[in-house]
């Protein structure tokens, strides 16, 4: 059997060229990546609602809140929501390119995740209004970028984060008029 040549080889695309099915893992493969990309971003969120209290600690009751503040019980269910499709639209982008390809994107993706994170502990562990309030917006620009470069990716992977861009603009606008309130 003849091995091609490399100009035998390269002749079906062009250098530097990548197509999909230069990386596409295999089913269990694929299926257990999606498992670990939701479970980073449901578990982690879940790990953080539990450490940090949220809106069950006496601090945060007693907070000055605007009248449109949503009731405690909503943020659990949205968030669970949110993190699931933020995972699954984190595995769209990995599984067609995985790192090698797509290091940006997934960089970005785990930087706006980790402020994300770290936003729960400024605001009900440190109980800092206003650094959480810096957290946010910082956050709010990741998030922006990250969905920037997943368009370029999976465009269903980019909209998969629209619903929580526009969460955590409300999130924004209600931590911003907290840090007034108090």
């Amino acid at each position: 059997m003849a091995i091609p040549s490399s100009s035998t080889a390269s002749s079906s695309k062009s250098h530097g060229e990548f197509l999909l099915t230069d990386f596409q893992p295999r089913p269990l493969r694929s299926w257990l990546g999606a498992a670990g990309w939701v479970a980073l971003c449901v578990g982690g969120g879940a790990l953080i609602g539990v450490f940090t209290a949220g809106g069950d600690s006496a601090w945060y009751r007693a907070l000055n809140k605007p009248s449109w503040n949503p009731p405690s019980d909503v943020f659990a269910p949205v968030w669970t929501t949110l993190y699931a499709m933020m995972g699954v639209a984190a595995w769209r982008v990995w599984r067609v390119g995985g790192w090698a390809r797509h290091a940006t994107a997934l960089n970005l993706f785990l930087a706006q995740l980790t402020l994300n994170f770290v936003w729960s502990i400024l605001f009900f562990s440190v109980q800092t209004v206003t650094g959480a309030l810096v957290d946010i917006v910082v956050l709010w620009a990741l998030i922006a970028a990250t969905i920037w470069s997943f368009w370029r990716i999976d465009r269903v992977a980019a909209w998969l984060l629209v619903p929580y861009l526009a969460w955590v603009s409300f999130a924004t606008m209600l931590n911003a008029t907290i840090a007034a309130l108090n």
